[in-house]
């Protein structure tokens, strides 16, 4: 499924920051990382999980080929402490799992990928550990067009997109369908996904805004284990259905928004035995409900306040290991000021308290601070905060032969800072960041010694340098890369942590050559990581691995377009997680139509 760029508008300069709102840019740590959709379509990326490849300080890590669950691990955090923001609405908490979702979610045409590093709990509460992966789908603009893409290619593939967008008077639209299916390459590992997005906009009045979401996944594939194992039979499913209904009112110096959402997710994992053993089948849904109320305050001089609210309600069941089934309430509030002493410097301090009625409170704090000089190519940006987990149901409650839960479990903390500059010149054709960081955690939970229940026991700590670096040569070539080197390790024990690889970088390379024809090259390496042998549960050195691809496209007419692209080029055989190969060498073809 293909994605195609459209002339973009010319719009004020502005980095989205994990700020719930957008500053001009200039402000801010250089440590953000985004992808526009025509960013997105330049390079035909559409799955979530290669979205995220895309971005420094954040290893994606799948087990296995397309639509197997994926892991990421930010700045070294653990993939449970990372927050997934869609469209507003978060998606995870320690109950409600994003794996699946990454692993198989395709990118509607109007999304957009935003990452924020470091501790963003003050903003956001629980799980923003390591940093913020927000998804949103952007508000229609332009007069109303559309296009339909069919794709095919290796391993049986066949995918199909429809998508339309466009504002009218006072309303704007934006909506997108896609699904297919692949066998990829090992029996028993056939994938077929279904995705749709949809944004709707109304201008009530001036000063008035309406705006309505509706996402929905829904995966199904066939879950074979790691390759010691290969499950003949084995089979999982999951549907995520997100909706968001939000007003945004502005009236002098405030502007307000108020947020309703809720989330149905259910999985289903189904793994038949011989007869008379009866077909062993878990089940998990996780319901949440959620108000977030914010107010931004610009009448005092310098300063700009932002404060609110959040109220959530969650339930989950899950008949799988510790029969869980409980409901969890939560309130939080927030306060933020950001404020400029001078033109060139910008500061920001925050505080939030989040009241869980099932383990407590937590409070988290940041502050920020970022040094434009006038008539500099430089801007230097600095960041400290603090962020939490909270404990699972599992971890607090959950009861089996071998197993009790802790209910005397406290929250995971971590406290980070950042400091980095970036460098922009050659009248804003190239861009080049570094960033230095450290990432430090306590009150790990994990079992205890004899494996009958948990505790808050270790403590872990992440730091490195993360490098990025962008030239562009107006419409006709760029060239995007990032490097990060990472050590993470767990204190407790003295080893380091796993599946973090020590050295990773990117990059992508891109040419408009003339008449309709561009092509592109990018090259993904990673090295010097631990993992665990999916057999005898040892822990190994991972495999140091590199990954090309390759991909075209040529403008037909100016409604038809030809694309190609040739993933895994060199045909690597790697496996990010030991025991779960990934997916060779494949060429796909899309074909597509505007309207």
């Amino acid at each position: 499924m293909e994605l195609r760029a459209q002339a973009p508008e010319a719009l004020p300069p502005f980095v989205f920051r994990a700020s719930r709102g957008a500053e001009a840019a200039g402000v801010g740590a250089p440590s953000s990382g985004w992808l526009t959709p025509e960013e997105l379509a330049r390079r035909q990326i559409t799955s979530l999980s290669d979205a995220l490849r895309q971005v420094t300080g954040v290893p994606a890590v799948t087990s296995g080929a397309a639509g197997m669950i994926t892991s990421v691990f930010t700045r070294g955090a653990n993939s449970n402490q990372t927050l997934l923001l869609v469209d507003g609405l978060r998606l995870n908490d320690p109950n409600t799992d994003y794996a699946v979702f990454l692993g198989g979610s395709c990118l509607g045409a109007c999304d957009s990928l935003e990452v924020s590093h470091g501790p963003q709990s003050t903003l956001y509460g629980g799980e923003a550990v390591g940093g913020l992966i927000a998804l949103r789908a952007a508000r229609g603009q332009g007069a109303p067009s559309g296009r339909v893409v069919v794709e095919a290619g290796s391993f049986g593939t066949f995918q199909g997109a429809v998508s339309a967008q466009g504002a009218r008077g006072a309303q704007a639209w934006n909506l997108s369908l896609r699904g297919g299916r692949t066998r990829n390459e090992r029996t028993n590992n056939a994938f077929t996904s279904h995705n749709a997005v949809l944004r709707v906009d109304r201008t009530v009045r001036p000063g008035l805004e309406a705006t309505a979401t509706l996402r929905w996944f829904r995966g199904a594939y066939g879950s074979p284990g790691d390759r010691f194992t290969n499950d003949p039979d084995n089979r999982e499913r999951e549907e995520n259905l997100l909706a968001t209904a939000q007003l945004q009112w502005a009236r002098g110096p405030w502007q307000t928004r108020l947020l309703l959402g809720g989330q149905d997710r259910r999985f289903v994992a189904v793994s038949p035995f011989p007869a008379p053993r009866p077909t062993a089948e878990t089940r998990v849904t996780n319901r949440r409900g959620v108000l977030d109320a914010q107010s931004t305050f610009r009448g005092w001089s310098g300063h700009t306040l932002l404060g609110g609210a959040t109220l959530e309600a969650n339930h989950t069941r899950n008949t799988g290991f510790g029969n869980i089934n409980r409901r969890q309430r939560l309130g939080a509030v927030f306060l933020q000021d950001e404020f400029r002493p001078r033109p060139e410097l910008h500061l920001g301090i925050g505080v939030r308290n989040d009241d869980f009625d099932t383990f407590g409170r937590a409070t988290t704090g940041r502050a920020s601070a970022a040094w434009a000089p006038p008539g500099s190519a430089l801007r230097w940006g600095a960041g400290f905060g603090t962020g939490f987990r909270s404990p699972s149901f599992l971890d607090l409650y959950g009861q089996s032969a071998f197993y009790r839960g802790n209910p005397g479990l406290r929250p995971e903390r971590a406290r980070g800072w950042e400091l980095g500059g970036e460098w922009r010149g050659g009248g804003g054709r190239w861009t080049v960041g570094l960033t230095r960081f450290e990432l430090g955690l306590r009150d790990l939970i994990a079992s205890t010694r004899d494996f009958r229940s948990v505790e808050n026991i270790l403590r872990a700590r992440t730091r490195g340098w993360e490098l990025t670096w962008r030239l562009r040569w107006g419409e006709t070539a760029a060239i995007t890369g990032h490097y990060a080197y990472l050590d993470a390790e767990n204190l407790t024990t003295g080893s380091r942590l796993l599946r973090r690889p020590r050295h990773r970088g990117g990059l992508d390379l891109w040419r408009a050559w003339g008449g309709g024809f561009s092509a592109g090259a990018g090259l993904a390496a990673l090295g010097q990581r631990e993992d665990v042998h999916a057999r005898t549960f040892r822990t190994i050195d991972g495999e140091d691995y590199a990954v090309a691809r390759l991909y075209a496209e040529q403008r037909l007419s100016s409604a038809w377009s030809l694309r190609a692209r040739l993933e895994n080029a060199l045909a690597e055989r790697y496996e990010e997680v030991h025991g779960y190969p990934a997916i060779g060498r494949g060429l796909f073809l899309a074909l597509e139509r505007g309207f």
